[in-house]
């Protein structure tokens, strides 16, 4: 086997069977598959263990985040690849042995993003690769868009970690996911750190994955998204900018953060995005945060050049 499927679960009783059961038919030759649970207090794990006796599981007290839980899956696969995959997805047909060839292909490849559509609606896009921007705003390429609209292979900031694959040899190189995050922007952050190291991240629109979406925090805008969301976005900028490039982008970032401000107080959660801002801004100050920050070597001001103009480009898709 090449490839070991990592599923972190938490609570996923309503979606953690179907997800199973549309790997059940390839998993038994093709991939691995192994369950990392944050704790859950349902049935979901005990009936996954029940119905699917061939996964691997893996089970933690409690909650430890999805960056906790899929890097244990990391670093209990013993595959050249590893394929991370939300609990509420269910994976189409062929869909490894497409990304597995890719990334054989084409060796620089740190990971490889899958075409995800809406559960609901599989007719419109959920996401094909995220993308990054001066403004400091992540963005899924496609949401909402026609399925159609991306059938073309293209490089992508960073890989959406709901269904993406990951080369486990350079992830010894750039370090495993940030469990500071816990949740939100960690693929982004772990995409950024494989970009200033020179390697690529692609997607794959022949892999097709349905994605019911918001499983586990329950709506596209709430307290603890919004909170994660803008403590983790000031915290990505710090830890993977030198100084000078978050000065050249100040102007930008300021923007952007004004822009989302007045967005959430429109929706009511004002004061919870500025009090992620506020942990954001504490995490970058703390001795774990300071840690973490990637430190700039002059050998890599080629990738800094090529990721500062891919990021005033992606301003552009915004339309």
């Amino acid at each position: 086997m090449k490839t070991t499927v990592i599923i972190p679960n938490y609570n996923g009783e309503k979606y953690l069977n179907n997800c199973l059961r549309s790997l059940e038919g390839a998993a038994r030759g093709e991939f691995a598959v192994l369950v990392v649970d944050n704790g859950s207090t349902d049935e979901s794990l005990k009936e996954a263990e029940t119905r699917y006796p061939w996964i691997r599981v893996i089970r933690f007290p409690e909650n430890r985040g999805f960056c906790a839980a899929v890097n244990e899956g990391i670093r209990a696969a013993g595959t050249p690849f590893v394929f991370l995959l939300n609990n509420d997805t269910v994976m189409e047909p062929g869909c490894i042995r497409v990304m597995e060839r890719r990334m054989e292909r084409e060796r620089d490849l740190f990971s490889l993003s899958a075409r995800m559509v809406d559960m609901a609606d599989p007719s419109r896009l959920d996401g094909a690769g995220d993308f990054y921007n001066a403004l400091g705003w992540a963005r899924a390429a496609g949401k909402g868009k026609p399925a159609e609209c991306c059938l073309r292979r293209r490089n992508v900031f960073s890989a959406c970690a709901g269904a993406a694959m990951y080369r486990r040899k350079y992830l010894e190189h750039t370090g495993l996911f940030d469990e500071l995050h816990f949740a939100y922007l960690e693929d982004v952050d772990l995409g950024y750190r494989a970009r200033i190291m020179g390697y690529r991240n692609a997607y794959e629109p022949d892999a097709v994955v349905r994605h019911a979406g918001s499983a586990f925090s329950g709506s596209r805008y709430n307290p603890f998204k919004i909170t994660h969301s803008s403590r983790n976005n000031v915290y990505l900028i710090y830890k993977n900018m030198p100084l000078g490039q978050i000065l050249l982008n100040l102007p930008f970032l300021l923007a952007g953060f004004a822009i989302k401000a007045l967005f959430f107080a429109r929706k009511g959660y004002g004061r919870i995005y500025f009090a992620g801002l506020r942990a954001g801004l504490a995490l970058c100050r703390s001795p774990e945060g300071r840690a973490r920050k990637v430190r700039f070597k002059m050998s890599r001001l080629g990738n800094y050049s090529r990721i500062q103009m891919e990021l005033w480009l992606n301003l552009l898709r915004l339309a």
